[in-house]
């Protein structure tokens, strides 16, 4: 789950990390509220999409008068900001953060996030703030420190150190550096995030560290530990066929092709998409119904797919495991009968009782293919979109 920026600063600021001063704002005359008491200019105006390049998109402006803010926060509230992390189709924004305006000296990287090859959360700092740290590890990657958390010791002083004398502070500042990384992993730990990151960092001239930005995800598995959460989501950044499938239990995921995909199984999902991509064809999302599929799921998951005008015709891919392929055969027949399905519909079973629910699809009536193997299934829904 993610959240803006000015909800990743307010909790931020609840365990102490310096941000700079500022207000959210859904509307012109809030942003010149929000400004007028923050007190005298410069003030940045920032869009608030969950994306980052905001500034690259012209999302992020700096302004030196009131007249000034409020034309600007004008411009921003409504436009479709395009980045490198939307996609062409881009994100109109809805809400603004009105923010002090400071006078920066040096911008760092600081970042947490899980490091699945060692099994443990990675801090990262660099000195190169400011910048897409993918583009940094790319290009310059000896500007990059690591220290990896022990889950059952924690991060260690001497790593804190480590970090810090990394990004050659001032020595005034390298106190108020430990703390603040002391305080981003109590961040990361305590509200089960899958990310926090701060870029920038900023070294002001008048001697401190301030988050300038703030980025924070949470792992969707562990949010019913955090029930106060909820109310941090926001519908508007979601796809409304994602939200859709959350309700009942699907995993969902909308892509850019014209196939329906529907599958059991994420491993299988990815699979088969990398199929339909070797045919020559697109998957139109990625919809794993899960091990334990019912009807009511299956015919919800048809639905979903076919909400989507770009989708010209559906691959189903199921291997029966713990479902047997007979009773998700019968599943599919009576879904199939509740949606009514306009497009070219290829069906590919395996697994346990295969035989009985390859049977039991071609008696239905219903019209659709059964395919063989995945490979062929794969081969005649491209075909079938092709023509």
């Amino acid at each position: 789950m993610k959240i803006h920026e000015y909800q990743a600063k307010g909790l931020f600021a609840e365990y102490g990390i310096p941000v700079p001063k500022g207000q959210a704002a859904f509307s012109s005359e809030e942003a010149l509220a929000a400004a007028s008491s923050l007190g005298p200019p410069p003030y940045v105006v920032k869009a608030q999409i969950h994306a980052g390049g905001r500034g690259k998109g012209g999302g992020v402006q700096v302004v030196r008068s009131l007249g000034e803010l409020t034309q600007r926060a004008e411009e921003i509230l409504g436009m479709t900001l395009v980045t490198h992390q939307t996609g062409p189709e881009g994100k109109k924004v809805l809400k603004l953060l009105i923010e002090e305006g400071l006078e920066i000296e040096r911008e760092l990287y600081v970042g947490i996030v899980l490091d699945r090859a060692r099994a443990c959360p990675a801090v990262m700092v660099s000195s190169a703030g400011g910048m897409d740290i993918e583009e940094v590890a790319e290009k310059t990657p000896h500007l990059i420190r690591r220290e990896w958390i022990d889950p059952a010791i924690g991060l260690r002083p001497f790593q804190t150190r480590n970090l810090i004398f990394s990004l050659h502070l001032p020595a005034a500042l390298n106190k108020a550096g430990m703390d603040l990384i002391s305080r981003l992993v109590k961040v990361f730990q305590e509200q089960d995030c899958s990310l926090v990151e701060v870029n920038p960092l900023v070294a002001t001239r008048d001697g401190r560290l301030v988050a300038l930005d703030a980025k924070i995800n949470f792992d969707d598995n562990a949010l019913f530990r955090h029930p106060e959460l909820a109310a941090w989501m926001d519908p508007s950044e979601q796809d409304p066929l994602e939200l859709e499938a959350g309700r009942y239990n699907l995993n969902y995921i909308r892509l850019n092709g014209n196939i329906g995909v529907m599958v059991n199984g994420a491993g299988l999902a990815m699979a088969t998409m990398d199929l339909i991509k070797l045919y020559g064809g697109e998957p139109a999302n990625f919809l794993d119904v899960g091990g334990g599929a019912s009807t009511e799921m299956i015919a919800n998951g048809f639905r979903i797919i076919l909400s989507d005008q770009r989708v010209k015709a559906v691959l189903v891919n199921i291997f029966g495991g713990i479902l047997r392929c007979d009773i998700l055969a019968e599943g599919l027949i009576k879904a199939a009968r509740q949606v009514e399905i306009k497009v070219p519909l290829i069906i590919r079973l395996e697994g346990t009782n295969v035989a009985r629910g390859r049977e039991l699809l071609q008696q239905s009536g219903l019209d659709f293919l059964v395919a063989p193997t995945m490979g062929e299934a794969a081969r005649r829904v491209g075909e079938l979109v092709k023509s």
